[in-house]
């Protein structure tokens, strides 16, 4: 019973965790970095590369932290 419900917290907590960093702190937070570094008054070369990447790989983190939460909980429940 206790591995089954930490598996299900587990699968429950890689949607949540793959939402939130790939969504808002990759999508969200690249686009406002990219666009607080273009209104900057010297323009920030570095920010613009920063959020132009964070926006490139926010699939990508989002689906790695969903996976690797989900693994470990599919493996407590099997």
């Amino acid at each position: 019973m206790g591995r089954n419900l930490l598996g299900l917290f587990l699968i429950i907590l890689g949607i949540v965790l793959g939402c939130y960093l790939g969504i808002w702190v990759m999508f969200v937070g690249g686009i406002i970095q990219f666009i607080t570094a273009l209104l900057a008054s010297p323009i920030s070369a570095y920010g613009l590369a920063v959020g132009i990447v964070k926006v490139m790989f926010a699939a990508l983190v989002g689906w790695l932290a969903f996976f690797v939460c989900v693994a470990f909980g599919q493996a407590l429940l099997n």
